[in-house]
Order: C-alpha cells, then sequence, then structure tokens
C-alpha cells in the first residue's frame, strides 16, 4: 500500500518512509534464497526504524521457511491494488485476522480483546468529541480507539484541522505486551488513524508514576475487568 502510494502523481502520491533497499519493490525482485535473505533482513531493520513503521515491524520473524511459498504470497499481495480499497476495508481484514487469532485458546491473543458490543456501549455513553485526547492505558489491539474514531466521524462535520487533530493527536495507547502492541499500531495504521508516530507505546501503566498529567487525557477508555477470550463467554442465550 505504502508502495501504491509512492507511485501516484502529486498530489495524490506520498513519498515513501520505507528506505528503498527493504521496500516492496526489492522485495519483489529476488528469488529462492536471495528472497528469504532478503525478507529476513527487511523485517529486521525495519524493526530499527523510528516512529510507527518500527513499532509495527519490532521483533518481527519470518514465519516462512519455504522461498517458493514465500514468493507465491508476495505475488498474491502485489495482485491486488489495495490503495483502491476502502479503509475500513482494509481494517475489517486486519481485524478478521486478528478474531481469528484470539479464537485460538493455546497461543491467540483473546485475552486482549473486550467484547465489541460492550466497546460500543462504553463510548457511547462517554461521547467522545472533536479535540479531545483520550487514553486507554491497556489498549490491547485499539478496539476503543477505532470505535470513538468511528464515532466522532459519525457525529461531527469535522474541518481540516479537526481531522489532523483526529489521525495524530486524539489517541494515546499503553500496553504491557510488546507483541500486541505492535498488532494495535498495525490496526491503527490499516484504519487510517496515527501519523508517523505511534500513538502505542509498549508500557505498564499501573507501574509507573504518571506526574500531574490532569490535563493530557480529556477520556480514558478501558474494561479490564471484562477482558476475556471469546471461547470464555457465556453462550447468548444465558445473558
Amino acid at each position: 500500500m505504502v508502495d501504491e502510494q509512492a507511485q501516484l502523481p502529486p498530489p495524490l502520491g506520498k513519498p515513501s518512509t520505507i528506505p528503498s533497499e527493504y521496500d516492496w519493490q526489492a522485495l519483489r525482485s529476488q528469488d529462492g534464497d536471495a528472497l528469504e535473505t532478503q525478507y529476513r533482513h527487511t523485517l529486521e531493520n525495519l524493526g530499527k526504524e523510528k516512529g510507527l513503521l518500527g513499532v509495527i515491524f519490532r521483533k518481527s520473524q519470518n514465519k516462512i521457511q519455504d522461498p517458493a511459498k514465500l514468493k507465491r504470497l508476495i505475488e498474491l499481495i502485489n495482485s491486488e491494488t489495495w490503495i483502491g480499497l476502502d479503509i475500513d476495508v482494509k481494517g475489517e481484514i486486519y481485524e478478521g485476522l486478528l478474531q481469528k487469532n484470539a479464537e485460538d485458546v493455546k497461543g491467540g491473543a483473546g485475552q486482549y480483546f473486550t467484547p465489541r458490543a460492550l466497546i460500543k456501549a462504553l463510548v457511547e455513553v462517554m461521547q467522545p468529541k472533536p479535540g479531545q485526547r483520550i487514553c486507554d492505558p491497556a489498549c490491547g489491539t485499539g478496539g476503543f480507539f477505532l470505535v470513538a474514531n468511528d464515532n466522532i466521524t459519525k457525529n461531527y462535520k469535522l474541518d481540516k484541522a479537526q481531522k489532523q487533530f483526529l489521525k495524530n493527536q486524539t489517541f494515546k495507547g499503553f500496553d504491557v505486551a510488546d507483541g500486541v502492541v505492535r498488532l494495535c499500531a498495525m490496526n491503527l495504521y490499516l484504519h487510517g488513524i496515527a501519523g508517523d508516530e505511534s500513538p502505542v507505546e509498549a508500557k505498564d501503566s499501573l507501574m509507573a508514576d504518571p506526574g500531574d498529567r490532569s490535563n493530557l487525557f480529556s477520556l480514558t477508555f478501558n474494561c479490564p475487568a471484562l477482558v476475556l477470550q471469546r471461547s470464555q463467554l457465556p453462550p447468548s442465550n444465558a445473558l
């Protein structure tokens, strides 16, 4: 998607922040063992970048050891025009993958999911507004941020400055699990939230003294007591 944006003519195009030696075209040009090596080096070096890019790729590893399968996956991804897909579509695809992983009780991320219906209910009660800063001290994969962002864009007609504030300054999240922070960063990116800097950090919100931050955030969203794996939820007829 970043590669497609970089190829658009101005003012539609957006320069890529990915170094050329590790971009999509550099990966596509390789085959066989050279492809596997290029992919591994790409993950390692992008994880060292600053800002959102570094957070997304931090500690990433190549799980595809067969170069032929890796090449096929790259071809399949390249066959799609991702920039032509609506942000909601790309976000839904990614959230679908997160949900599937969450349902894997042995190794999934189900403990980081608050039921979407509960998130929507809490956001509707809190009624976030343009210009407010919103924090989730245990953000998981960013469900509260996505629903709050959707709530604001649907309920308010935003001017250019408000749209920029919503994208770049509204949300701030923390989570103790570094891997989940990466999932959240990618989730926000695919939903059009966050700029060059990551709005989420791998940090224990309860361990550090926050100091005087009474004016830092307007709203704090979280429901840690009710974050369950989907397999632990009672059947609908029991509610």
